[in-house]
């Protein structure tokens, strides 16, 4: 009996294993206003373990992943995006690292936002 409960133990840890999957699509939303906020996203995003692709577009702020359930997470990879200082639908950048990012990448000032606008 006690076996057969190692034997069931395993077998669940094991089918929980295989559960996470290698190519997981995620949306997410990340604050920028540019092309530069846009590189600096998806290098952000690249560098998080087991993300493979990342795209983010600066229309709709939509940050697009896929990645590896196995090696990190949704909230890793958010992380890594606000400590490049930008704010997540998640997490925020902190202030000072916020503040170290080029002038024109200032989303959070509503005249960035405005001088940024597509006509």
């Amino acid at each position: 009996m006690k076996n057969a409960i190692v034997i069931l133990g395993i077998l669940l840890m094991g089918a929980t294993g295989f559960a996470q999957n290698k190519n997981a699509k995620a949306t997410i939303e990340v604050d920028g206003v540019c092309g530069m906020c846009k590189e600096r996203i998806e290098k952000a995003s690249i560098q998080a373990k087991g993300v493979k692709s990342a795209i983010w577009d600066v229309d709709t702020h939509e940050l697009k992943l896929i990645y590896n359930e196995r090696k990190t997470d949704l909230t890793k990879i958010q992380q890594s995006i606000a400590d490049s200082g930008h704010d997540t639908q998640d997490i925020k950048a902190k202030d000072e690292v916020y503040e170290n990012i080029d002038p024109c990448c200032k989303y959070r000032d509503q005249q960035v936002i405005d001088d940024h606008k597509h006509d």
